[in-house]
């Protein structure tokens, strides 16, 4: 007997007609003898209108407590979906049972609205599925050491699927979304492309984080670091697909050494619009002024991306970096107040207008040339890039955001993602 995790996402849980078709997809799985845990996003669009009430009440809030209750609001939407599912199962004859993320519990620190998950304890969860019953989990959510509810930040269910797999030891996590799979771009903007049939957990965590939405970053981190077997696959196939096709349909989340790796350069190649740049110009340049601008940013729970530090001259220098754009208006405010003042800083600018292009792909490793083919592509499209960031299997570029869909476009084609692999 196999324990399996499902993820249903907002889409898959949009109405009851669409609750019930993952309660007979769910149900399936129990009947072919596996234990059964469910991570359900809250519907689709609720999680929105929550915050979209609190921000018609508080417009310009930010204060702690202001967070505290957005959590306690926000978290009301997947024990919504939580309760609608088990009624569901218990419509197809399923015992099944829901708890909200304090009553497993799923421990997590007191970053509201961020939150990140410290522990769970399965033996509750462990003492129902030895019971028969099929266990419904809210993603998203958790219980400080206060014993106050936070929520993990968009996408957070993802995370909560794969940390309770983890934590439960589970044969596999399925992650079930409104795409059959991983792309090696996203379809909307190229439509030759290709649905991966595996794909590495280092390439998927770089995908994740420059801009692919098929997973959480933070579900990818939590997949890698405990061996957690990842598949993303399709909820709006049938319910009743042959349960041995289903499982292995997809995109398989695997592990480098895997024999039957796709061997390609390039992957794929992701892209946001969620980044700005933001710039402190005229800034002194002598030790420790990069910790004092961007400690500072941390310290405000603001996660920086590409950073830049620009040549000296007559003993001043520009710092560069890109934030998401939900904290932009946060940092520009925080530099202006807090950091220039105390820095003797010029000036600070910001461009929020720019948009983020990466190819990712573990083939970059033994393969030379291939950040120089990115900016040869680029340029031959008279795309100027104004950021450049490198690991061992991605290059990421800052360009202007009206070139993303043509960058995007000439980068897949040059890398020969639209040919079918054999």
């Amino acid at each position: 007997m196999s324990l399996i995790v499902h993820k249903y996402g907002g889409t898959s849980m949009g109405s009851t007609e669409r609750i019930t078709n993952v309660a007979k997809r769910v149900a399936k799985w129990a009947r072919a003898g596996h234990q059964m845990v469910v991570v359900p996003s809250a519907m689709s669009g609720e999680t929105n209108r929550l915050l979209a009430l609190a921000k018609e009440l508080a417009p310009s809030t930010q204060s702690e407590a202001y967070f505290r209750e957005l959590d306690m609001l926000a978290a009301t939407g997947e024990q919504a979906s939580s309760a609608l599912l088990a009624i569901a199962l218990q419509a197809q004859g399923v015992e099944s049972v829901s708890y909200a993320g304090w009553q497993v519990p799923i421990r997590t620190n007191s970053a509201y609205t961020k939150a990140r998950i410290e522990s769970i304890d399965d033996e509750r969860v462990r003492a129902d599925l030895e019971a028969g019953r099929v266990v419904i989990v809210t993603g998203f959510q958790g219980l400080d050491e206060l014993g106050n509810i936070t929520t993990l930040g968009r996408g957070g269910s993802d995370t909560s699927a794969v940390a309770v797999a983890a934590a439960m030891k589970a044969d596999e996590c399925l992650i079930f979304t409104d795409v059959d799979g991983v792309y090696t771009t996203d379809p909307r903007v190229v439509p030759d492309a290709r649905r991966l049939h595996t794909v590495s957990f280092e390439e998927m965590l770089e995908m994740a984080s420059m801009g692919s939405k098929v997973l959480q970053i933070r579900s990818v981190e939590f997949a890698g670091k405990y061996k957690v077997k990842l598949r993303v696959l399709s909820s709006f196939t049938p319910w009743d697909i042959d349960i041995n096709i289903e499982a292995k349909s997809g995109t398989l989340i695997t592990f480098e050494e895997d024999e039957n790796m796709e061997q390609a350069i390039v992957s794929g190649i992701a892209f946001t619009r969620d980044e700005t740049k933001v710039a402190v110009l005229g800034v002194p340049d002598k030790p420790g002024i990069a910790y004092q601008i961007l400690g500072a940013v941390a310290d405000a729970n603001i996660e920086v991306d590409m950073i830049i530090q620009n040549i000296s001259k007559g003993g001043l220098t520009d710092f560069s970096f890109t934030v998401n754009h939900a904290d932009y208006a946060k940092t520009i405010d925080l530099l202006k107040n807090v950091v220039v003042p105390k820095l003797g800083a010029q000036e600070v600018v910001g461009d929020t207008k720019i948009c983020k292009v990466s190819i990712v792909g573990i083939g970059m490793r033994s393969h030379v040339g291939v950040a120089s083919t990115m900016f040869r592509v680029l340029s031959e499209e008279g795309i100027n890039i104004q950021m450049i960031s490198t690991s061992e299997i991605k290059t990421s570029v800052v360009i202007d955001e009206k070139y993303m869909e043509l960058a995007v476009k000439a980068l897949h084609k040059a890398f020969g993602l639209d040919q079918v692999q054999a």
